[in-house]
């Protein structure tokens, strides 16, 4: 019989490609601004929150995000800021437009697809399925405070 060795949870933060990773759950929080390497797919599913900064950087922002049933990101606009979307496990729409009366593109996405979206163009996602939809997003530069961490949508929207 095999034993896998113990290693000390913090190792999983910075060696999450390791073939333990999936022994563990990683701690989530941010990790930036230091070289970071994780499993971005376990961390996404792992993720309960509306919200969480994975890691934020001088140039760069990974957050997870955890959309309830029915629920929405809210239709958003990033001025100077370009963001990609992945989801890792869910069901839903993207919408997007070049003004916040015409958002003209709309495509159905679910595990696997992502989202570019170019600075200035207004957005949102809205979780169609029913299980909560994971997916993490990549902001540049970060949108979000180093350490961040919304529960709820609302929690959210009180912060900005």
């Amino acid at each position: 019989m095999y034993y896998a060795p113990y290693v000390y949870p913090a190792y999983y933060a910075r060696h999450a490609a390791g073939p333990y990773f999936n022994m563990r759950a990683i701690e989530l929080k941010d990790y930036g601004p230091q070289p970071f390497v994780v499993d971005i797919n376990a961390a996404t599913k792992q993720n309960n929150t509306y919200r969480t900064a994975l890691w934020t950087g001088k140039n760069l922002q990974v957050t997870l995000m955890s959309l309830n049933v029915g629920e929405d990101i809210g239709l958003e606009i990033h001025p100077k800021l370009d963001q990609f979307l992945r989801v890792e496990q869910g069901q839903g729409v993207v919408q997007m437009g070049k003004t916040k009366e015409k958002v003209d593109l709309q495509a159905m996405v679910s595990d696997d697809y992502a989202m570019m979206i170019p600075a200035g163009t207004w957005h949102n996602v809205i979780n169609t399925g029913n299980i909560p939809m994971k997916l993490y997003s990549i902001y540049a530069p970060p949108q979000h405070p180093y350490g961040t961490v919304h529960v709820t949508k609302a929690d959210a929207m009180a912060a900005e």
